[in-house]
């Protein structure tokens, strides 16, 4: 994909009702995007100013083949964002937020994921950017399947949702429960992109 026509949105996938199966095959999806284009994240941070112009932004350190968004950090913080990073403190409850800078140190917290230190300030972000495993255009997110960013999002209905991926994980169609809280909308390495569906 580097350098070339973004991949088409996995059609079939529409069909897949089971999300174990859906799961399944976007981590797959997304591995094989991660090796394809090694350069997605730093073009997806040329779009930074295009997402909503708010004070307090929600990123993440990326795992595995999540979009890398070491770049894209460093753009707004250049744009002058306050960052913060997710918490988890505890199991099953909402996550926190402590404020971070790019190149401040980090420890692992309850699930193991870099987080910002103990005697960072706890900050309410205006925007979530939000990892993720497939994304439609009406703005349905399917996740790990961990319910970590679910919980979040409905503890804090005031903040914009935007997943954060490869435009190759997009798909024609997620299944959509009760319990699942839309995006507002997705940045790629290709731009940004407002959701159709009126939230």
């Amino acid at each position: 994909m580097q350098g070339g026509t973004p991949a088409h949105p996995m059609r079939y996938l529409s069909r897949m009702i089971d999300k174990h199966e859906l799961r399944a095959t976007m981590r797959a999806a997304r591995k094989r995007l991660a090796g394809l284009d090694p350069e997605a994240s730093l073009r997806a941070a040329e779009h930074a100013a295009a997402l909503p112009v708010v004070e307090v932004v929600a990123v993440y350190r990326a795992i595995g083949s999540e979009l890398d968004m070491d770049a894209l950090s460093l753009a707004l913080s250049r744009l002058g964002r306050v960052l913060c990073l997710p918490v988890v403190i505890q199991a099953d409850a909402p996550m926190i937020f402590r404020r971070w800078a790019p190149g401040e140190p980090l420890e692992l917290d309850l699930v193991g994921v870099p987080a910002p230190l103990l005697l960072a300030d706890t900050v309410t972000p205006d925007l979530i950017l939000t990892p993720l495993l497939a994304f439609d255009l009406d703005g349905g997110r399917l996740g790990q399947g961990g319910g970590y960013y679910d919980r979040t999002f409905a503890a804090l209905p005031e903040a914009l949702r935007i997943g954060f991926a490869y435009v190759g994980q997009q798909v024609d169609g997620l299944p959509v429960y009760r319990h699942d809280i839309r995006l507002h909308g997705v940045l790629t390495e290709v731009g940004y992109t407002p959701a159709r569906k009126v939230l």
